[in-house]
């Protein structure tokens, strides 16, 4: 699995790129803050619940959670089950807040 840095991925976003993201975090955490992108929390991951996510098996996906960690494992797990390129946001929303504060 790939990482990619909040600098790097917002720099993308400003440019208006078609980026996929995936936030693995838990709606209470969503709704504190997100940068977008369909939500999809790690469990139902985990559990093989994400049909939904069909539609980007051969895209880039950009998983981000709080710290990087959650996003990870939704990653290594992704992979194992034929997503072709996944990619995990170093730090997380950790690491966005305390780079760009609440602006997406």
């Amino acid at each position: 699995m790939n990482t990619i840095t909040v600098e790097e991925l917002k720099a993308r976003m400003d440019k208006g790129e078609d980026v996929h993201l995936l936030d693995v975090r838990e709606p209470h955490e969503r709704t504190d803050f997100n940068i977008g992108g369909r939500h999809v929390p790690l469990g139902r991951i985990q559990t093989m619940q994400y049909d939904d996510l069909e539609d980007w098996k051969d895209k880039e996906i950009i998983i981000y959670c709080r710290s990087g960690n959650r996003s990870g494992i939704a990653g290594l797990f992704m992979e194992q089950t034929g997503f072709k390129n996944t990619v995990n946001l170093k730090g997380g929303m950790l690491a966005w807040q305390e780079k760009f504060g609440s602006s997406k």
